[in-house]
């Protein structure tokens, strides 16, 4: 595990199986030897442009072939492939490319629009980005590195608003690789569906398993529920990574109990928990064993798994379905009070801490912020509040940092407010997350109004369109006269919260 580098799996499977698929997207499909080729001309590219090791390149698009071109190439010159959401702002994306003062930038071409925003060298998909490949030959640089090289950086958003650059070495990366091989069961001889953006830990991460493993990757560049249906049974799909709100959709799509799911070994999913409804549909529909999982960025994604024995709809282990599993044979798990560091005994909310060898190291250039993130002695501190129950199995119960989470994508509210906070009408202002059925959570706004101001929701909601990516928009808006606060002066927001999530099992989505 601790000799593992990124950048070898491609040039092995380049070697030693060349003609076997590596991508398919709709498009001819792309063999490990061919993807090999292109991440050396990539590699390639970079030198020439400048990029040294430990330089930052970013890519911004969807999941598309050319995205594994930047993942597979850039550590072969030493460089640190970094996805930046495509949804945010273009103010926001250059932000982040600024802050990991990245030389290049890869665009999908549906975003070429951006391009002109954007600093350092752009390069668009398509014609411009062929030719820019072309232009270098298909020599590996050959550049290995070592075990704690950063070679992924995914950024998410702070408590303060500013994005954090998370970074992840080849151990971090290679820590996990033990979780698929059951019950997932992803092999040289998968196709595993990537739908999952790759700006997420859930994308990249999925796409550096399946490369090690040698297997066929099926790259979807959007989520729809009626082409992941088709695509699962078209391309004999093996496994794929989903959110629970995507598997509802996908198991409303008509006739989707119907289809041929044969090839499938099982369906993992998290981000958020799974509903015993969509749990049954998807079990009905799909008839494959199910595995949630849970983590963070900060871990490389996964460090619990709900097993598929755990689901047991209607049975009297039911209860389970509210957990997040237990964690991996490499993973420690402990429940502290945040407040004294005590460890706390099962069954007794705290922080969760984890120590795996899939903890990131820190964010780039952001010493503070990695120090509240780091525990010492190899542990990171989640901000999930949560329990370990007396078998072992953690439950989530809330979120000590404030952070949504609404369909698998990260809202800190301190932007949400910083924006609803700059319209005259408001006095006061509280961003919350409350439940959704689909999505998990969605954003609310708590507003004080000024004096005689009669501003409308509507009239919020269109006021943060133009300042806020979509995901990112308050949903609805409550007015209220007051926010409550402490002594301190700190907003209360588990008393807001509250109303809106009494009846469930955990207050989070």
């Amino acid at each position: 595990m601790d000799d593992y580098r990124v950048v070898s799996s491609v040039r092995e499977h380049a070697r030693e199986r060349g003609s076997s698929a590596a991508i398919t997207a709709g498009g001819p499909t792309v063999t490990y030897a061919e993807l090999s080729a292109r991440a050396s001309r990539f590699a390639q590219a970079l030198r020439a442009a400048g990029v040294q090791p430990g330089g930052r390149v970013c890519y911004v698009g969807k999941p598309i072939p050319e995205y594994a071109d930047v993942l597979c190439g850039a550590p072969r010159v030493g460089a640190v492939c970094t996805p930046v959401n495509w949804r945010l702002t273009p103010a926001e994306i250059a932000a982040i490319i600024t802050d990991a003062k990245a030389l290049v930038t890869v665009v999908d071409a549906e975003f070429a629009e951006l391009a002109a925003e954007l600093p350092g060298t752009v390069i668009v998909t398509g014609e411009p980005y062929e030719g820019w490949l072309a232009g270098h030959p298909a020599e590996d640089p050959g550049y290995t590195g070592d075990p704690d090289d950063v070679v992924v950086q995914l950024y998410t958003s702070g408590t303060t608003g500013v994005p954090k650059g998370v970074q992840l070495t080849n151990v971090n990366l290679g820590g996990g690789y033990e979780a698929p091989k059951e019950p997932w069961t992803i092999d040289e001889d998968s196709s595993v569906m990537v739908a999952a953006p790759v700006f997420h830990i859930g994308g990249t991460g999925l796409l550096v398993i399946a490369f090690r493993a040698g297997a066929r990757v099926v790259l979807l560049r959007d989520a729809v529920p009626a082409e992941m249906i088709d695509t699962l049974e078209r391309e004999r799909v093996t496994n794929a990574f989903l959110v629970p709100a995507m598997l509802q959709f996908m198991c409303d799509v008509p006739g989707a109990a119907e289809r041929d799911y044969s090839s499938l070994r099982a369906i993992s999913y998290g981000a958020s928990p799974i509903t015993t409804e969509v749990l049954k549909r998807s079990l009905t529909t799909f008839g494959v064993p199910l595995a949630q999982v849970y983590g963070l960025t900060e871990t490389t994604g996964s460090i619990t798994q709900l097993r598929p024995e755990d689901h047991d709809p209607g049975g009297p282990r039911e209860y389970l379905l509210r957990s997040a599993g237990k964690p991996f044979p490499w993973v420690e798990l402990k429940i502290v009070d945040a407040a004294t560091g005590e460890v706390l005994p099962a069954g007794e909310v705290g922080e969760v801490w984890a120590r795996t060898p899939q903890n990131t190291p820190g964010y780039y250039n952001r010493p503070t912020e990695t120090e509240r993130l780091l525990a010492g002695d190899g542990w990171v501190r989640s901000g999930d509040a949560g329990y370990l129950d007396d078998d072992g199995y953690l439950f989530i119960t809330d979120r000590i940092k404030d952070m949504i989470v609404s369909g698998a994508e990260n809202v800190y509210p301190i932007e949400v407010e910083n924006v609803l906070a700059e319209h005259p009408g408001v006095a006061d202002v509280a961003v919350i997350g409350v439940p959704d059925e689909k999505w998990g959570e969605t954003v609310k706004a708590v507003v004080v109004r000024a004096e005689g101001d009669t501003t409308t929701e509507e009239e919020l909601i269109a006021w943060s369109r133009p300042r806020l990516a979509g995901f990112k928009r308050p949903r609805s808006v409550d007015f209220v006269p007051e926010l409550p606060r402490n002594p301190s002066g700190k907003i209360l927001k588990k008393e807001l919260r509250r109303p809106y999530w009494e009846g469930r099992s955990r207050n989070v989505g």
